[in-house]
């Protein structure tokens, strides 16, 4: 049944070839392929969609397991004071608090974060 399964096919251009033999690629490593706090290209921007007019403060681009990545995030609500959540690769800060995130990024050694929009 797992080599009829369609939706890990979509967008597959398939041969005519009667031998040929669809193999899935190998998804990536998630763990141990951090990239150094000098290199971490963060983008700190603002988001209204979806969230009732509410503003909430995205950081984007964090690449590293997703432990890291909740440790960020809870050490981001902490010194800002404010609820929020990790999801989807992407740390949720509740308010407009652009300014203070870079500041608090740069100063954790973040140095390629930038303000977004």
């Amino acid at each position: 049944m797992s080599s009829n399964d369609w939706k890990k096919r979509l967008g597959v251009v398939y041969s005519t070839n009667p031998d040929f033999n669809y193999t899935t690629p190998d998804p990536a490593p998630q763990g141990g392929t951090a990239l150094p706090k000098e290199k971490q290209k963060l983008r700190v921007s603002i988001d209204r969609r979806n969230r009732g007019g509410k503003q909430v403060t995205l950081v984007t681009g964090f690449i590293g397991s997703e432990d890291d990545l909740k440790e960020l995030g809870r050490s981001l609500k902490v010194k800002c004071g404010v609820g929020g959540s990790v999801s989807d690769g992407e740390i949720l800060i509740q308010g407009d608090l652009r300014d203070k995130v870079v500041s608090i990024l740069w100063d954790m050694g973040y140095t390629l974060a930038k303000r977004g929009n």
